[in-house]
């Protein structure tokens, strides 16, 4: 039976139904493959793991383009794709407390941050962060003395939910408590919208993940992350 036709929580699969929901404007693809423009996020999902709409996904892809999936199951993925990286991530949801800032200033991120945006992120690693992924949604930063010194910004946005990604500090700065003003700040953002917050992070990363625990948030369930390439010819 496909997934579509099995009841299902929104967030068992937040990539396709946010790409059919409150995101389906930014959709690219049709009912059997869909995903986000390249230069926001490169995930992707499908109705299941069928090799028709394996075929549908590969046909959105160019030979440098990879696709993120993020799934229940592991993903057996046909011959024409190469999995570049297959872990697992824990989704976890919740409202982090509140944190005073103490004096500290949260600016909202835009177009002429992205340069020192996508900087941090390539220093940090939080994940995928590409010149137009600040348009998924908020993002919000600390700078000191002029360095963006720590941000946080929301991506998916499957249903009623509203998924908190690219919190991130920069090494220098760390240890000043940035991390849980902005994980407060962006989620009284979304609450207050009526929305409830969410995130992904690697099994991995215990450390976040005690971080996240102690700000309020629970894990919800596991996920298969599968990174995928079309083969070359």
């Amino acid at each position: 039976m496909p997934v579509s036709d099995i009841p299902s929580h929104p967030l068992d699969h937040p990539i396709w139904t946010a790409l059919t929901t409150t995101q389906r404007a930014l959709a690219e693809g049709d009912g059997r493959a869909r995903r986000y423009p390249t230069e926001v996020t490169p995930f992707a999902d499908m109705p299941d793991l069928s090799p028709e709409n394996f075929a549908a996904l590969g046909a959105l892809m160019s030979p440098t383009d990879i696709a993120v999936l993020f799934t229940p199951e592991a993903v057996s993925a046909p011959a024409e794709f190469k999995i570049v990286l297959a872990e697992t991530g824990e989704q976890m949801i919740g409202t982090p407390k509140e944190t005073s800032t103490d004096g500290v200033e949260i600016v909202t991120l835009g177009a002429d941050d992205v340069p020192d945006m996508i900087e941090l992120t390539a220093l940090t690693k939080p994940g995928p962060f590409s010149a137009r992924t600040h348009e998924l949604g908020i993002f919000l930063g600390i700078r000191v003395d002029g360095q963006l010194a720590a941000m946080i910004g929301e991506r998916m946005k499957p249903a009623e939910h509203t998924e908190i990604t690219a919190v991130c500090v920069h090494p220098s700065h760390r240890g000043r408590g940035y991390g849980q003003m902005l994980l407060s700040a962006i989620s009284r953002q979304i609450v207050s919208r009526g929305e409830i917050p969410f995130l992904h992070v690697f099994t991995s990363n215990h450390s976040a993940i005690a971080l996240y625990r102690r700000q309020g948030m629970e894990i919800r369930r596991r996920f298969h992350v599968t990174v995928l390439k079309k083969q070359e010819p």
